[in-house]
């Protein structure tokens, strides 16, 4: 048993890193059954020396963060715990700074993960960019981050979100109203992530001007998209033929991004999925990327990270 001091900057810092009621630290003593002890601006850590070690370089990475202005949080704390594991705490730092856009509240839009910093040089580098992984992982989200970023730049003139709207099949000549009212519930993710991002009323503003266009993936059918950032979204439900289209859809001054989760396929049996395919054919085309998700890089509540790594087992059991 060892004990080592650990001295912060401020008692700002220190209420910080222990987190309402204490629960940033005690998830740091239950992972390497050490014991934490504040005294003034000092913790106190004790135990075998290098779960005591490590404790240190979790602690200094999160403080690190914090001294960013950024929020800790449990998914934070089990990332940089991971990263501590594969001897990579020091590298957090890399993921502060890359600022992508900011929101209409004020908020810094950032790659959390280094699946998602992957993810966001690759659409920075590429024309096409493919996003696979599971759900939560801020595919779609950054994104669009992505779009409204490079539109601000005024590198593209307009905006273009679509997905299949795959669950409907047959049935959405049945649903009421009309066609955009057949369709948006399919959209409305994407919906969601640009009214984070611009604000409800600009938002309304662009789409009136055609500035913005949100539109299920067969309106695409016979167009040429120029000077555009084209999202494909939930790709993982597009047939081949519907992703050849689509990828033969691109103009000239045009980027576009396809995301999708391919353990969620609806397609009906029988169906092979786009994107399946297409990470296969384009894998060693210049100017196609494809970024691959784990469930390290999902940041939605940290259960989600156990159902998807639950569900990787089971189906890994299963092969």
């Amino acid at each position: 048993m060892i004990e080592q001091t650990l001295r912060l900057s401020n008692d700002i810092l220190v209420s910080d890193l222990y987190g309402s009621l204490d629960e940033n630290i005690k998830l740091i003593e239950k992972e390497y059954d050490v014991s934490i002890v504040n005294r003034g601006s000092d913790m106190k850590i004790s135990g075998k020396k290098n779960n005591v070690n490590s404790t240190v370089k979790v602690l200094n990475s999160l403080s690190e963060i914090i001294r960013k202005g950024e929020p800790i949080n449990e998914q934070i704390i089990r990332y940089v715990i991971s990263l501590t594991y594969d001897g990579n705490e020091n590298s957090i730092k890399d993921l502060l700074d890359d600022i992508i856009c900011i929101t209409s509240k004020g908020k810094p839009i950032k790659p959390k993960t280094y699946g998602q910093k992957k993810y966001v040089d690759d659409i920075n580098k590429n024309i096409i960019t493919l996003g696979i992984g599971p759900a939560g992982t801020g595919k779609t989200y950054l994104a669009v981050a992505m779009a409204v970023a490079a539109f601000k730049a005024k590198q593209v003139s307009r905006i273009i979100l679509t997905r299949p709207a795959v669950e409907a099949g047959e049935k959405l000549g049945f649903l009421p109203g009309d066609m955009q009212n057949k369709v948006d519930p399919y959209l409305r993710p994407l919906y969601d992530a640009l009214y984070d991002m611009i604000g409800g009323e600009v938002y309304l503003r662009m789409i009136e001007k055609g500035i913005i266009e949100i539109a299920p993936l067969a309106f695409m059918r016979g167009r040429t998209l120029d000077d555009s950032f084209i999202i494909l979204d939930e790709a993982q439900n597009t047939t081949t033929e519907q992703m050849k289209m689509f990828l033969t859809r691109l103009g000239f001054s045009s980027k576009a991004v396809i995301t999708g989760d391919i353990t969620q396929i609806d397609l009906p049996f029988g169906k092979k999925s786009g994107l399946i395919e297409a990470s296969k054919i384009l894998t060693d085309v210049e100017g196609i990327a494809i970024s691959y998700f784990t469930e390290k890089d999902v940041v939605r509540h940290p259960l989600v990270q156990k159902i998807v790594s639950a569900y990787q087992k089971y189906e890994e059991g299963k092969a």
